[in-house]
């Protein structure tokens, strides 16, 4: 195949002539975002399975599509991927849509998608936006390297070592958050990642009150206390880790082990005092300055 035989467009008008997987991206906000392709494939489908028909039901109602439409999310994704398997093994062409973006990315799709491969039925990606890649585009923070994680862990403990697993990276970060999480997740970065990592909060993208949050993370938690409520989807950008956050624990060249036991002999303290004695020096909390005390014991 030559890149200027029109195979390409083929294959954009017609369905396949087998029982195929359609893999719809739809709009994750704006409605407008929806693709001529990807509404083809919704009005030509023999079936389209959804996280939430109502939710899918409207955008089909919006573009005057008439179409059988049943369910497939988290609660139920075992026994209908295996219902809608044996479906496409009849000869079906379904298409999988989820409530925003594309099938499978932090959305049910994996088990059907797994099945249909394992039986031959032929996946087509219908490609949409995602609110991950949508947030990065615009966020100004590195796009040559990056790395997406998904949610955030739910629990305090898991979610702080997420974040130490990272504090050195050299990619820029990306987690979806939950609204009514997030001054939490943000005190936390605070702490272990540091008061000036670059963050960017990116929050209902696409929809009528798109936000952008951008700055150090002190200074977007800062932004979010100072409010009674947040609401919205979140995405949760963190920058790489630079090398002149690295200076803070090296003044002069002294880390804050040798710091600590200078202050320790000069001043007849114990390592308790001195250790917060440098942390005020460099302006970092006393827990990050203890982190990086252990870490060069």
């Amino acid at each position: 195949m030559t890149a200027g035989d029109g195979s390409s467009d083929k294959r954009a008008a017609t369905l396949s002539a087998a029982p195929a997987l359609y893999l719809v991206g739809t709009p994750i906000g704006n409605l407008e975002d929806i693709t001529l392709r990807a509404l083809r494939v919704l009005r030509e489908v023999d079936l389209i399975a959804c996280e939430d028909t109502r939710h899918t039901q409207k955008l089909l109602n919006h573009f005057g599509i008439v179409a059988k439409v049943t369910s497939y999310h988290q609660h139920n994704e075992s026994e209908r991927a295996l219902e809608l398997s044996r479906k496409l093994n009849a000869g079906l062409k379904i298409a999988l849509v989820t409530d925003a973006g594309m099938p499978g990315i932090s959305d049910p799709g994996f088990r059907l998608i797994s099945l249909a491969l394992e039986h031959k039925i032929e996946v087509i990606p219908i490609p949409g936006p995602t609110a991950f890649s949508t947030a990065l585009a615009a966020s100004g923070l590195t796009t040559d390297c990056f790395r997406f994680h998904g949610f955030l862990p739910a629990k305090d403990g898991q979610r702080r070592q997420s974040l130490e697993n990272i504090k050195l990276s050299s990619e820029t970060e990306i987690f979806y958050e939950a609204p009514h999480r997030i001054k939490e997740t943000m005190r936390d970065i605070v702490e272990i990642l540091g008061e000036d990592r670059r963050i960017v909060m990116a929050r209902e993208l696409t929809k009528i009150h798109e936000e952008f949050l951008r700055g150090g993370a002190r200074e977007i938690l800062d932004a979010l206390v100072a409010r009674d409520d947040i609401k919205g989807e979140i995405t949760l950008l963190i920058g790489k880790f630079e090398s002149v956050q690295g200076a803070r624990f090296s003044i002069s060249g002294i880390s804050v082990r040798s710091r600590v036991r200078q202050i320790m002999a000069g001043e007849n303290v114990d390592e308790k005092v001195a250790l917060k004695k440098v942390a005020k020096e460099r302006g970092i909390s006393k827990s990050e300055a203890y982190r990086e005390l252990q870490r060069t014991k």
